[in-house]
């Protein structure tokens, strides 16, 4: 008997013990258990839900250049990601947060104890989330698909290494200097203060590499070998070397204080260069010289290639300027 006593005293001391821890968790509790909320989880979802539909919508519409009035539709779909994720927030802050009001602020915590009740504050603060997981599965992939909608601007900044196609160009040593038309380009038709675009003969003219720039220059004002320039004629790649727009425009001094030297320009951002010391920069974003290409008069006198581009063609992209060019 003595023993069969002992076990009920245990089990009733057992059973008391755990009712009053229980009643110390329910007394210790720091913010109170609040209610279910599954139509805010639900507004949630749908909201996190539509950031990410919005995060690659303006990914597939940045890809797909056919698109008309792409940039409207952009910023349209990453400012709708940005609007949607900040109504969540507040979906989550108003409604799906239990909020407590002190009268005094929280200590430091800089003993355990307080980081302990600090962490236990966080915890419970989430008690009326009954979706947790799909909540958390919902809000990584929302917060994931805008994270790539951001850095995916970050591609036009050029390839690094699927560059060889820009490093090979239809110019090989003795290739004629055609117009648009496809008749052969003499020296004699290229005067000073006159800019002549010529393409490749025989080759295809949509290729990066093929379309030209010619000038004449005075030979007294060339830096660049002379056996590039026979009679002070250069020749350039059109493509320049900022962001791979065409040079179209031909400077001539018309106004010596403030434009001392012939220069060839890119309309789109202004990038000048000149061409008398070999396509230097003079002004503007392009972050190297205009790629140069050697020539040489043949007995007609027309203009031929003496060799393909002394420098890689095409916007300065790493991938680029740590390679040379190739016929």
């Amino acid at each position: 008997m003595s023993r069969l006593k002992a076990a009920v005293v245990a089990a009733l001391v057992l059973l008391l013990g755990r009712g009053r821890r229980r009643e110390r968790r329910v007394e210790h509790r720091i913010v109170a258990s609040g209610a279910p909320e599954r139509g805010a989880e639900t507004l949630l979802l749908g909201l996190l839900g539509l950031v990410t539909v919005c995060s690659v919508a303006f990914v597939v519409v940045y890809a797909w250049d056919g698109i008309p009035h792409q940039t409207q539709y952009l910023g349209l779909a990453l400012g709708l990601a940005f609007v949607l994720l900040a109504v969540a927030s507040i979906v989550i802050a108003r409604r799906l947060v239990v909020t407590e009001e002190l009268e005094e602020p929280y200590p430091d915590t800089a003993h355990r104890s307080e980081q302990a009740a600090l962490d236990e504050l966080v915890a419970e603060s989430g008690s009326r989330f009954t979706r947790r997981r799909l909540v958390t599965v919902a809000g990584s992939g929302a917060l994931g698909a805008l994270a790539l909608a951001l850095i995916t601007p970050a591609l036009s900044l050029g390839p690094a290494f699927r560059t060889q196609e820009l490093k090979v160009t239809p110019w090989r040593r003795g290739r004629r200097l055609v117009d648009e038309s496809g008749a052969p380009i003499a020296a004699d038709d290229v005067v000073e203060g006159t800019f002549v675009t010529a393409y490749p003969e025989g080759a295809d003219r949509d290729l990066i590499g093929s379309p030209l720039v010619v000038v004449r220059i005075p030979v007294a004002e060339l830096t660049t070998p002379h056996a590039w320039a026979p009679r002070g004629i250069v020749a350039f790649s059109k493509i320049c070397t900022h962001a791979g727009c065409a040079i179209s425009l031909y400077r001539k001094p018309t106004f010596p204080a403030t434009q001392p030297r012939p220069a060839l320009v890119c309309p789109c951002h202004y990038s000048t260069f000149d061409p008398a010391q070999g396509g230097r920069v003079l002004f503007g974003p392009a972050g190297r010289n205009l790629p140069q290409l050697p020539l040489t008069v043949d007995r007609r006198g027309h203009l031929r290639a003496s060799g393909t581009f002394v420098s890689p063609i095409g916007p300065s992209w790493w991938g680029v300027r740590r390679g040379r060019s190739s016929s």
